[in-house]
């Protein structure tokens, strides 16, 4: 997933960390220039009570550069106007770019309430630019004249997405509908971060302490001593599980206790539903605001506002989108879910197959069918390895070289970073790499940035760009291996990270990972494949103890699994964006007051599974009510189509294939929003993506 801090001014649309100028004088060290090497951010230096002061004196010096851009006597131009505005909240881009990741990956209590105050603000200075009457004429003038001006096709690019903002946060109400706006617009802001920081505490107050051996039979090892660590490190007997992804999952897939896995499937599926953390009031408030906000500004639903920005364009084709994929699948995901019943009745399992049987008994199935597991292949995949092999992977397509840092100031004992330069020698990026999970991290993998690339006053800033996971960690006597989806985890946000490090352009909003929603997650999930690539796992895939290098026949019970369940997880899928489509498609909310109910009937055509009653996914829906994804969770499969289709050309021409490679690179990942992504798209593949690539893909049409 690709995470961008939406508290920041609508105009600016990106994260930076460039440095305020020398003119102002202040010790606050958000606010100074930064004298580590590239301008890196000073997180040594950074303390909690700075941050409220950084944000009030960034609003301010926001403001000021917003009202010399509005009293201008001067005719409006691209650079008085747009270029002006495009930079004229910097320095509170570069306070918010620190903080609000740093509220994601390495919180507490103190930060939390900061975000819940700030949040306010940014949110009044956003609405003050995007409903300034004055500000707004002058955006016009320009858009107005941009094909007769002797403008580049960036700056139009420039003018016409700056005019589209305004346009799409307000500008044209007048009277109490500009009221009405702001009145939403900043209850949105606090709502979506009470949204999340409820997932987090539910997610950490619930632990599994076991002190009987005997409840961890059919636990691989690697889970045990990860267990007992944790144990360890909150000074309990025995071990303890949580409903973090590395102690989660595998507890699902191995402990042959089902009571103790339904104990825990529904705490994970509960989460923030009746409880002390509970988001269902929260949830209801925020689709009724989105709803409103939509209404003000000239659309039926919030869906219709999202999609109108983005390829697929209107909830319509979203839809259909999802109940053809849906057809195509649904079936092919039965038979899986009925295997997996029949294997497990065979094998003396009595009753109906419950959700928290399935991660059991599906993994049983797959390690008799193929015998393969990550019990057995997570020796081969050594974080450090790992790391190694995407960094050489990044070498030969796109000649890139990842160096640690050490004098590079990070914000977490466990956080790397890396200079990347290309094959010239050429700086191009940090890297910061936060891979172990902690109470004060989120759940997930992300990538985000802390400064974006552009180039100010003729001088180029190349981005940071920050790679946050939850991976299994080390033990005192192993290092960290990680399970195979863990690997294709860290492809997958490398792919974002990519997308951010190759940028190149002028103006921060139209670089890197700045573009629409379904259009994202294509340089990401194109990674994936090298997953089951042979070529690439013989390249580096050794065991951590003998060095030994991964069987043959491993590689070839890897590439075997590839499309296992992939009906179940296709649909799967499907059902989280019905779900998001459910609540944000709604011309009215008299059917939303059972938010658990109207869930159910909202992905009761995907369920191959029975429905559980007293847990909800919506309250714990972090992507679609705190993150960036609402009426946008279907772009991972509609990215999929994409990537599924532009990887079968590097498959034609080889996986290492420098030419395929340098067009990706070129017409993908350095454009960022410079052109519509369709146009990006065809400009790649000579075509427009062939849908029933994905299909190909999970082998799909063939059962």
């Amino acid at each position: 997933m690709n995470l961008k801090s939406y508290m920041v001014v609508a105009v600016i649309m990106t994260l930076t960390t460039l440095s305020c100028t020398n003119k102002m004088k202040d010790n606050n060290p958000l606010l100074v220039k930064s004298e580590n090497l590239y301008g890196a951010p000073a997180f040594d230096k950074f303390k909690n009570e700075h941050y409220k002061a950084a944000f009030e004196k960034a609003i301010l010096l926001a403001k000021n550069k917003i009202e010399s851009i509005t009293d201008a006597p001067q005719e409006p131009t691209f650079e008085n106007t747009i270029e002006a505005l495009e930079f004229a909240g910097m320095e509170l881009s570069a306070v918010s770019s620190i903080f609000f990741n740093l509220n994601e990956a390495n919180t507490d209590s103190v930060m939390q309430d900061i975000a819940l105050e700030v949040s306010p603000m940014i949110t009044e200075y956003s609405n003050d630019i995007m409903l300034n009457v004055k500000l707004f004429e002058k955006v016009k003038s320009v858009y107005e004249k941009r094909a007769s001006t002797n403008l580049t096709k960036e700056q139009i690019r420039l003018t016409e997405e700056t005019y589209k903002g305004f346009a799409r946060n307000g500008a044209d109400l007048k009277g109490e509908a500009r009221d009405k706006y702001r009145e939403i617009s900043t209850e949105l802001s606090k709502l979506t971060l009470m949204f999340g920081q409820n997932v987090l505490a539910a997610t950490n107050k619930f632990i599994m302490n076991l002190e009987d051996s005997s409840l961890l039979e059919g636990l691989p090892q690697f889970v045990i001593d990860g267990a007992a660590e944790e144990a360890k490190q909150r000074e309990l007997n025995g071990w303890v599980f949580t409903l973090h992804g590395p102690s989660y999952g595998p507890f699902m897939q191995y402990s042959t206790n089902r009571e103790l896995r339904e104990k825990m499937w529904r705490a994970n599926n509960s989460k923030s539903f009746n409880d002390e953390f509970d988001n269902r009031e929260i949830i209801q408030k925020i689709v009724e605001l989105r709803m409103n906000r939509a209404r003000l500004l000239g659309f039926t639903t919030h869906a219709q506002y999202v999609l109108e920005n983005n390829m697929a364009g209107t909830p319509d084709k979203v839809n259909t989108f999802i109940e053809e994929l849906l057809s195509k699948t649904i079936d092919p995901a039965k038979k899986e879910v009925a295997q997996i019943t029949k294997y497990a009745k065979s094998k003396g399992f009595a009753g109906e197959i419950m959700p928290w049987d399935f991660g059991y008994w599906s993994e049983q199935y797959k390690n008799e069918k193929y015998a393969i597991n990550d019990q057995m292949l997570k020796p081969y995949f050594r974080l450090e390895s790992v790391e190694k092999a995407i960094f050489s992977l990044a070498d030969s397509l796109y000649g890139l070289t990842f160096t640690q840092n050490n004098t590079i100031p990070v914000y977490h004992n466990d956080v790397k970073v890396f200079e990347v330069k290309d094959a010239s020698g050429k700086f191009i990026s940090l890297l910061y790499v936060d891979y172990f999970p902690r109470e004060s991290k989120r759940g997930g993998a992300w990538m985000t940035t802390f400064r974006d690339q552009f180039f100010y006053n003729k001088v180029e800033h190349r981005p940071f760009v920050s790679l946050v996971c939850n991976f299994t960690k080390p033990t005192e006597n192993t290092p960290s291996l990680l399970t195979f989806d863990e690997f294709t985890t860290l492809l997958h946000e490398f792919g974002h990270a990519l997308h951010g490090m190759l940028a190149e352009g002028n103006y921060p909003s139209l670089t890197g990972t700045n573009v629409v929603r379904d259009f994202v997650e294509l340089p990401s999930q194109i990674m994936e494949n090298w997953a089951t690539e042979s070529e690439f796992l013989k390249s580096f895939a050794k065991h951590y103890e003998t060095g030994e290098e991964i069987p043959q026949e491993f590689i070839k019970k890897i590439i075997d699994a590839r499309n296992y369940l992939g009906g179940y997880s296709n649909v799967r899928q499907l059902t989280f964006a019905m779900n998001d489509m459910a609540w944000h498609n709604l011309s009215e909310t008299s059917s939303t007051s059972d938010v658990m109910e109207f869930e159910k009937a909202a992905t009761q055509k995907a369920r191959v599974l029975p429905f559980i009653d007293s847990v909800c996914m919506s309250t714990s829906f972090g992507h679609i009510f705190s993150g960036g994804y609402s009426a946008g969770y279907y772009s991972y499969k509609w990215a999929e189509v994409l990537e599924a289709d532009a990887f079968s050309l590097f498959k034609e021409k080889g996986i290492f294939n420098k030419e395929v490679a340098e067009s990706f690179r070129a017409n993908i990942l350095s454009k960022g929003n410079l052109e519509d992504a369709a146009i990006l798209y065809r400009n790649f593949r000579g075509r427009d993506p062939r849908p029933e690539a994905l299909i190909e893909k999970f082998g799909l049409d063939k059962l």
